[in-house]
């Protein structure tokens, strides 16, 4: 059978290839502390469990509008308004299976071969991996450790070309936990504004920051007509298996993604949606609770990392990821993260899985329980040791 060339240009998410090795090494009888997947350990409430139970003993099973259903597309623009303190038309948004085909949606809706997207790197792999499968060039936008892993401004600017077609953010950060200021939003609204740039800013992690507001792109004078705001219900509520995300697009978008939704999923399952309209309207001290639990496990996670020699670790301001530099161990980072998994029995994720400038750190998820945390990091002082 003949494959595509473009197939050859895809690339993946090691997380879930760590997670099967891990279960591989489970079924024979390894005991494994799972570090590498970013999925809260948290179990849904039960309210968006039986709103969605209710929509589907209403018989609501069937297909429904290809953005998404009208309450919950209302629902999900309030709520973004209110947070970002600008007004939001239901019409602007579009509902998806989970939140990576916004990336996907918006990168193939906007992006030519030959131009050029900015993305950042440490960073979430897929961002790359659609760039170079569109045909586009990859350039990276280097997140600074000293920094607590934001952006160099200047070098920001100096990475901006006539063929940029595309600039990504994402704050709070995935894999560095690194949150972007207003410095560093107002410098890409600039750039954006002056060269009519489209910017997709990846605001997943929303309700997982521990220190101030969330700052958004969206919310700068002149950036909600260049905006594409990606958000779902998986880390906020705890609903990654029930693939739910959705976008905020400039209006000119909407009818492209929409169509793209109809030639790609049809529609985001109709039930579901009800399940997201509970999170979104629905009691929020569950979300709450989460986050205070990752904090907990966020200072345990960090000051044990920090206690290991050869690691050294900065405090993440949102997410559940921590991101150390282990260069001073002498082992590469993709060799410690494997033989953190086969001898120690701690599965993490090698830093140059997010991107050449990951080489030199692991990342390790901490939602997982504070026991759990602590024993992974016994391990992992031990192992070294």
């Amino acid at each position: 059978m003949r494959i595509a060339k473009r197939m050859s240009r895809l690339g993946t998410e090691t997380a879930f290839e760590v997670l099967a090795r891990a279960k591989e090494l489970e079924a024979d009888g390894k005991d494994v502390i799972h570090l590498e997947i970013g999925e809260p350990d948290f179990d849904t409430a039960d309210s968006i469990k039986e709103a969605a139970i209710g929509a589907m003993r209403d018989g609501l099973t069937g297909y429904c509008p290809a953005p998404g259903i009208p309450a919950l597309r209302k629902a999900i623009a309030e709520d973004a308004a209110r947070r970002r303190g600008i007004d939001l038309s239901p019409n602007r948004v579009v509902v998806c299976p989970g939140a990576k085909p916004i990336i996907t949606n918006t990168i193939i809706t906007l992006v030519e071969p030959g131009d050029e997207v900015i993305y950042p790197n440490p960073g979430f792999p897929i961002y790359e991996s659609m760039i170079n499968f569109v045909g586009a060039k990859p350039v990276p936008l280097p997140l600074v450790e000293e920094k607590d892993f934001k952006f160099d401004i200047d070098e920001f600017r100096s990475l901006v070309s006539d063929k940029t077609s595309l600039i990504i953010i994402n704050t709070p950060g995935n894999p560095t936990g690194g949150v972007l200021g207003k410095a560093e939003l107002e410098a890409v609204a600039e750039v954006a504004i002056e060269r009519d740039i489209p910017v997709l800013s990846d605001e997943i992690y929303i309700n997982i920051i521990y220190d101030g507001e969330h700052q958004s792109l969206l919310s700068i004078p002149g950036m909600a007509e260049r905006t594409i705001l990606l958000d779902g219900l998986s880390k906020s509520y705890a609903m990654t298996g029930w693939r739910l995300g959705y976008g905020i697009f400039p209006e000119e978008m909407v009818e492209h993604i929409t169509r793209f939704n109809i030639n790609s999923i049809s529609c985001t399952s109709h039930f579901s949606q009800y399940a997201a309209l509970e999170a979104i309207t629905g009691p929020q001290d569950h979300v709450q609770r989460m986050r205070d639990e990752f904090l907990k496990r966020r200072d345990v996670i960090v000051s044990g990392l920090n206690d290991i020699p050869g690691f050294s670790c900065r405090t993440p301001g949102g997410a559940f990821y921590s991101f150390p530099n282990v260069k001073e161990t002498g082992i590469p980072s993709g060799e410690l993260a494997k033989r953190l998994l086969e001898e120690a029995g701690v599965a993490t994720l090698s830093g140059e899985s997010f991107g050449s400038y990951g080489e030199g750190y692991i990342r390790l998820s901490y939602a997982n329980s504070v026991e759990n945390i602590e024993n992974a990091l016994s391990r992992i002082k031990e192992f070294l040791a």
